[in-house]
């Protein structure tokens, strides 16, 4: 009977024909792709045989340390992230030595610089013989980060960058205190009309034309699509991502914080607070919408609402059938809500640059408008914002997936409940309330999120063969 060859939940592998000679993986039998950290991935080669190179930092708090790395292409896959996320990888074979056993495995190439693991061993690299331990770390001994001791050192260096703002409103406060902020730091930066982009859609060579011109490869994208462009913006958004560009926000956490019913149903599935919210398509629903939310007053809000257009507030319930009733006649989607009478008018606009509330303020509506938007003559000052706060404006942009976000809740009675989560939060009132550099803060962020190392571009005219597969692999 043959030997089985045994597993742990973590294990050190090396990769002879890639120059690693350790890698610290994790093993997961729930992936079926395994998953390579790498950068600067560039295909070269004749287009019948490919090849791949790309760049590897194997020591996770040593970014110093890089190898430069190059193996045939077997294919480019669309692979499904375990956030939900979709991202097209170069997939290479290469042999993988663990303990004492070499066999050839296919790695996807992705970046996974915010991973403890620079590696993930799929199920797919497991053979038949092969047993997975999980209360076992390293059943195949241990390897360890001294092995690149003689490793060329490469001092990590802050380099210009050349950044793409999309916004169809260049001259407006956020835009300019965005680009002031980057070219304060060096970087270069364009302002691109999102509605004057033209896609080509290539797998090899995914390209953006701007009025019938190529555009060139950016670092980092930061997207200020307005909400009558979303569906265009985010198509946009995706094709930069396409051609190895950073975005800020992705285009599906756009997607999901600007369709507010989606939204809503994101907080609660979290156990988000928010308030009690309903929907509903036929005209005979009406009665049981408004004591969904327990009866008026209540507000009735537009799907598609921005700075507070197509959001009322009715005080009777007469009043509510009438709003609904006028919302069906123009066809138009909507959400009912509950009024939070002790909020006053008032709601508190925090202000998240990755993962962190870096300004607050509270913004407070004119006398007898329930409605706090400052485009609607609303007044914002500084204000404190509680532990449970600061924690669930947090998890509201964490659950909707988003690096930068403007999260307004209300100070309800039983707490904090999220009211709207912005995904294109603007500038100038947080800034001016709280004397913070928030443009600066954004800036710097992106820089910690794109490497310093410059990119080539080699286009290609045709496409590897992709295979439509959906793998899952984080």
């Amino acid at each position: 009977m043959e030997k089985t060859f045994a597993l742990g939940w973590e294990e050190w592998a090396a990769f002879p024909k890639l120059g690693l000679p350790a890698v610290r993986a994790k093993v997961d039998t729930g992936a079926r792709t395994s998953a390579l950290h790498a950068v600067s991935v560039e295909p070269f080669g004749p287009l019948d045989k490919p090849q791949v190179r790309f760049i590897m930092h194997p020591v996770p708090d040593k970014p110093e340390i890089e190898v430069i790395c190059s193996a045939p292409a077997v294919d480019r896959r669309e692979v499904t992230s375990s956030n939900g996320e979709r991202e097209l990888r170069w997939v290479i074979e290469t042999p993988m030595k663990i303990g004492d056993r070499t066999w050839p495995v296919e790695l996807t190439l992705t970046n996974r610089e915010s991973m403890t693991y620079r590696m993930l061993l799929g199920r797919q690299a497991i053979g038949e013989d092969m047993v997975v331990n999980p209360g076992q770390s390293c059943a195949q001994g241990a390897l360890n980060y001294e092995l690149y001791k003689d490793f060329p050192r490469r001092r990590p260096v802050k380099r210009p960058l050349r950044v793409a703002i999309l916004t169809r409103e260049p001259g407006n406060y956020s835009s300019q205190r965005l680009k002031d902020a980057a070219e304060t730091r060096g970087h270069v930066v364009e302002m691109i009309n999102t509605a004057r982009c033209t896609l080509a859609l290539d797998a090899a060579d995914p390209r953006v034309f701007y009025d019938g011109k190529p555009l060139p490869a950016y670092d980092a994208i930061i997207p200020r699509i307005g909400a009558s462009m979303t569906g265009y913006g985010m198509a946009v958004l995706r094709q930069f991502t396409m051609m190895g560009a950073y975005c800020l926000n992705s285009a599906e956490a756009i997607g999901a914080s600007r369709d507010k019913l989606y939204a809503h149903q994101v907080l609660a599935r979290e156990g988000i607070a928010m308030p009690v919210t309903a929907f509903a398509h036929s005209p005979k629903d009406t009665n049981n919408l408004i004591a969904h939310v327990g009866g008026a007053p209540l507000v009735v809000k537009l799907l598609q609402s921005t700075q507070g257009r197509g959001v009322v507030l009715a005080e009777t319930k007469k009043a509510a059938e009438s709003v609904i009733d006028a919302f069906r006649g123009l066809e138009a989607n909507f959400i009912v809500q509950e009024f939070v009478k002790e909020a006053g008018g008032a709601d508190i606009r925090c202000f998240i640059v990755g993962g962190k509330v870096v300004a607050t303020m509270m913004r407070q509506g004119e006398a007898g408008e329930f409605r706090s938007n400052l485009h609607r003559g609303g007044s914002a000052t500084k204000v404190k914002v509680s532990k449970d706060e600061r924690l669930s404006a947090l998890r509201a942009a964490k659950a909707l997936g988003l690096s930068v976000a403007g999260v307004d809740l209300l100070r309800s009675s039983v707490g904090p409940k999220i009211l709207e989560v912005n995904s294109s939060p603007g500038l100038e009132g947080v800034e001016r309330t709280s004397g913070k550099d928030v443009a600066g803060m954004i800036v710097e962020y992106i820089e910690d999120h794109v490497r310093p190392i410059a990119r080539k571009t080699v286009r290609r005219k045709k496409a590897v063969a992709a295979r439509p597969a959906a793998d899952t692999a984080p």
